[in-house]
């Protein structure tokens, strides 16, 4: 009887710590689902939303002026190596120049973009931040619209709720792009916009 406690005994210890058995619904490596347990993202492959508020507000003004003049006045008074060379009177310079160039720039654009993505939790870093990315693509007609998100966000940013906002993520990095009829009849292509490009470029005005 003692010989087979302890074979039992052995045969327990020697299986892995972390061994699930079939049927449970208690998982070693995530820890006991409970209804109150932190359902925040929190380690690789969970899903975390991202509340995207970005503004842009830029303004630049540029003033120059520059003037510049000289002037040059030479005369030769005396010269008596060999007289009367330059007969009466004698030679004399005299020239002026001015410069002057005045530039205005002004630059203002205002712009606002919202949205809501949910990513993926890519990757932890020993720190305990979390790196995600997302993506999202809505198709309507033959319109594609593309969302990608990208960065780094620490967990105590991340509310109850599991959402983070876009200004707190860091090497936060947000792509808004489509294709389509609308797209297209938005921006210039094909060669019309290769010769408003050429245009643009070559001519001085």
């Amino acid at each position: 009887m003692r010989a087979l406690l302890l074979s039992t005994l052995f045969i327990a210890l020697a299986l892995p710590a972390t061994a699930q058995r079939r049927g449970s619904i208690y998982d070693s490596a995530r820890g006991a689902l409970r209804p109150l347990a932190n359902k925040t993202a929190h380690s690789v492959g969970d899903l975390v939303t991202v509340v995207i508020q970005e503004t842009q507000d830029v303004k630049n003004e540029e003033k120059a002026d520059l003037s510049k003049s000289s002037d040059l006045n030479f005369e030769l008074l005396d010269y008596d190596i060999k007289p009367n060379t330059f007969g009466t009177p004698l030679p004399s310079i005299e020239t002026g120049k001015e410069d002057s160039f005045t530039g205005n720039a002004k630059y203002e654009k205002r712009g606002a973009f919202s949205a809501r993505l949910t990513a993926i939790v890519m990757d932890t870093l020993p720190n305990g931040n979390l790196v995600i990315q997302g993506r999202r693509e809505l198709r309507i007609d033959k319109e594609i619209k593309v969302i990608e998100f990208s960065g780094i966000v620490r967990r105590y940013d991340i509310t109850a709720t599991n959402t983070v906002q876009s200004e707190l993520v860091a090497d936060a990095r947000v792509t808004y792009s489509g294709s389509g009829p609308l797209t297209n009849a938005t921006n210039r292509r094909g060669l019309s916009g290769w010769l408003h490009d050429a245009l643009d470029w070559i001519w001085p005005f």
